[in-house]
């Protein structure tokens, strides 16, 4: 208590002790103030942080989700550009007029007789001029192709029937020749183009037999080749009916079903073996360690089916059936998917011949791949679904029609089977699979809902 002079009235010290209170009520409120605010900014500079280390995360989650969606777009966009090439070339390197089936078994007989008949039909429909003109007839085929497809059609036994054949058909007539063109529809294209514009422009010419009947492709180069006054001079010749565009041209056709066949090859499943399963692939010794094909002991060989009950009748996924299978080294298959994204073999280079897209494709054009190494990116290829899936007409699509990496595995009881995909992030739709077909491995998002009722 501060000492009070005797002459300080009361009342005018009591005026200064309610002054110091009020004014120490007032620092105390002061620092009250001041704590308030410093404990108010801790909190606020706590939140901040959680949340600018939550936004932190969510930018890495969505940088990595871009890139994940860039790459994606950008396999999506390949594939694209691969299935337009594809569709540029119009239909299957083999796809073309075919002579019919009792002829090509015939082999070196059969060409001779199908060069007297086509010559004779040919004479026979050219009234009064028989004896003033020369039929000359080319053919133009990639014949390695065609022989395959035939067999898978059922229609040929042996490749070597095709090749006695075309001799035939070229040593019947001086003037026709059978041209094997090798792989790529292009190339046949090509030359019965530039064949077609040389004989138009010879006035000695005096009609163009043209066998594309089953070729939309060829509508666009008639019409811009093709003049008013060359028309009368042109006839497609039809095996297949002509197709629409063809038709549109306004070039009459003409029927020669006693030489050329009217169906179009399909790919017939072949019977199945004892033991079989709906893989595209067989892998040969040594045995894969990731290989999403199951592997079992088969006569010293390694290969990738398993038993299926016989009570049960063989998948076919529908009109094309299931895809050739391809005998693939498991080591060698593994040297190919392990290359970086630097130099990854391209699938369209050397599947289907020169790549569209030239220097400008991002993978690699100048590898020398061995047998086993094609086989291995035919088999990779495999897991892409082909766009068109079981209507592709294409006999030598690169693409999957059908899930590759399905087996018959041992149910839980012991005694069923039941199909499983094995394959991680299964690219192929549901219809793709046998029916009841367990998805170990499905995509996300879009493939996730698509499987959840298996």
């Amino acid at each position: 208590m501060p000492h009070i002079p005797a002459e300080m009235p009361p009342m005018e010290f009591m005026s200064f002790v309610h002054r110091y209170q009020a004014l120490q009520m007032q620092r105390d409120s002061s620092d009250q103030l001041i704590k308030d605010l410093l404990l108010y900014c801790e909190s606020i500079h706590s939140n901040l942080t959680l949340e600018n280390a939550r936004l932190r995360k969510d930018l890495e989650d969505a940088q990595l989700d871009l890139v994940d969606a860039t790459k994606s777009r950008r396999d999506l966009q390949q594939q694209v550009n691969m299935a337009n090439v594809i569709v540029g070339q119009s239909s299957a390197d083999v796809e073309s007029m075919k002579f019919t089936d009792d002829l090509i078994s015939q082999g070196i007989d059969g060409g001779k007789q199908a060069a007297n008949i086509l010559k004779d039909t040919v004479l026979q429909n050219c009234s009064g001029l028989a004896d003033e003109i020369e039929v000359i007839a080319k053919v133009c085929a990639n014949v390695g192709g065609l022989a395959q497809a035939l067999k898978r059609d059922g229609s040929l036994d042996s490749p070597e029937d095709l090749r006695q054949f075309t001799l035939g058909f070229t040593q019947g007539k001086a003037s026709f020749d059978f041209i094997d063109v090798g792989h790529g529809k292009e190339r046949a294209d090509s030359k019965i183009k530039e064949c077609m514009r040389w004989h138009l422009r010879n006035h000695n010419c005096k009609q163009i037999l043209l066998g594309v009947s089953h070729d939309a492709g060829y509508a666009p180069f008639i019409e811009d080749v093709v003049t008013a006054e060359d028309k009368d001079r042109i006839t497609i010749v039809e095996g297949p009916p002509t197709v629409r565009e063809l038709k549109a041209t306004g070039l009459p056709t003409i029927n020669f079903s006693n030489i050329f066949r009217k169906e179009k090859l399909i790919s017939r499943p072949a019977a199945p073996p004892a033991s079989t399963s709906w893989a595209g692939i067989t892998v040969a010794a040594p045995p894969p360690s990731v290989s999403p094909v199951m592997a079992i002991k088969s006569g010293g060989a390694l290969t990738g089916i398993a038993k299926k009950p016989a009570s049960k009748p063989v998948w076919v996924p529908g009109p094309r059936g299931l895809d050739a299978p391809i005998i693939v080294n498991a080591a060698v298959l593994e040297s190919v998917k392990r290359r970086t994204i630097n130099n990854k073999l391209c699938n369209n280079h050397y599947l289907r011949g020169p790549c569209a897209k030239g220097d400008d494709c991002v993978f690699e054009h100048r590898h020398k791949p061995s047998d086993e190494e094609l086989k291995a990116i035919a088999h990779l290829s495999r897991l892409n679904p082909c766009t068109n899936g079981q209507d592709c007409e294409s006999e030598y699509c690169i693409y999957g029609h059908h899930c590759p990496s399905v087996v018959m595995v041992v149910s839980s009881n012991g005694k069923d089977h039941e199909p499983v995909c094995q394959a991680f992030g299964c690219r192929f739709s549901k219809d793709d699979h046998p029916e009841g077909t367990v998805i170990k491995h499905p995509r996300k998002e879009r493939w996730e809902k698509e499987y959840e009722r298996y």
